[in-house]
């Protein structure tokens, strides 16, 4: 069976109706549900279907549904017999990485999620903010307008996600991210697109939600890995459990250095690549990795994209088992 590099998306990836469609058809995608509502105390299956698009925007909604509905769907991924041999998240997408290589069972894992946006939403509501994505500048680029937008407005706004070498994200206070998209705008930029979330995630604007929240992960019992699952605050494979509690607790206001992660992803050669969320998110970016396989990356959000993943493992299985034989001379 081939082998899978899988990734999660993280707050912005929700939509009406994630993980319904494989909840109906996999009993263990059902259960996550079901588990989910327990611990939460709400009908999670019943929000994903039928909440409003602003409902799952709250992130002390988003975080724990989104987790519920990428691991329903990983769950589907794993009826296919493929076996993940390493896994990277986006953000809070990485606590699925971390469930699925054991270091954490789900029950556990959700408890922290469900935390973790509680303390996000109490942060944000003491101290609103925005995020924006700028395309088509690179790190420096932003760097110095970040430090240009502080400087006109007095107020807060830096990186938080490098998800690629010129599709970066900032966050901060809303008249900072305002003043930081007009530089980028004033300079040429392909896009500028102000981000649909309820507050200023990997900022300084969320340090009060890391004094609330780290006592959780501090109680919580986690295991070491059983395959590599890499970091998106350090850019490494974890090693130990100490360092997963203090990349989870830091990563609440530092960078998101998904490109680099993603890159470290796809230097494990996994057979296939497979983002388990409702949104792709993560999929178009790992295509344009080096060394990436473009047909070789897949995004599963439902029964039908699990089919087509299904069908791409029988393909490569079919052309590993005939390969190519050169011409006779």
């Amino acid at each position: 069976m081939p082998t899978l590099g899988v990734v999660f998306p993280g707050q912005g990836s929700q939509s009406v109706g994630m993980g319904v469609d494989v909840a109906e058809a996999f009993g263990p995608s059902a259960q996550c549900f079901e588990r989910a509502s327990r611990i939460v105390g709400y009908d999670m299956l019943e929000l994903c279907r039928n909440g409003t698009d602003e409902q799952l925007r709250e992130t002390r909604v988003s975080q724990p549904a989104i987790f519920t509905a990428n691991m329903a769907i990983y769950k589907a991924v794993e009826t296919l017999g493929a076996t993940a041999i390493v896994s990277a998240g986006h953000s809070f997408g990485e606590y699925c990485s971390l469930t699925i290589a054991g270091s954490l069972d789900f029950d556990a894992a959700l408890r922290l999620v469900n935390e973790r946006g509680l303390a996000m939403g109490a942060a944000a509501d003491e101290a609103p903010g925005a995020m924006a994505a700028i395309i088509g500048f690179d790190q420096p680029r932003v760097e110095a307008m970040c430090a240009q937008a502080r400087a006109e407005s007095g107020a807060r706004v830096d990186i938080a996600n490098l998800n690629a070498p010129i599709q970066i994200v900032v966050s901060g206070d809303v008249a900072g991210v305002n003043a930081l998209c007009d530089i980028a705008k004033n300079a040429g930029a392909k896009r500028v697109v102000v981000l649909n979330v309820s507050g200023a995630w990997h900022s300084e604007l969320m340090r009060s939600a890391v004094a609330r929240f780290a006592p959780f992960v501090e109680s919580a019992h986690l295991e070491a890995p059983s395959f590599e699952v890499i970091s998106n605050v350090e850019v490494r494979p974890y090693e130990s459990v100490g360092q997963i509690r203090s990349c989870l607790i830091a990563s609440l206001v530092s960078r998101v250095r998904w490109h680099e992660t993603a890159e470290a992803l796809a230097a494990r050669r996994p057979d296939f690549i497979v983002e388990c969320g409702a949104s792709a998110v993560l999929a178009p970016m790992m295509r344009r990795i080096a060394g990436v396989t473009a047909d070789r990356v897949a995004h599963v959000s439902d029964r039908e994209s699990l089919g087509k993943l299904e069908q791409s493992m029988r393909r490569a299985a079919a052309d590993a088992s005939h390969p190519a034989q050169a011409p006779a001379t």
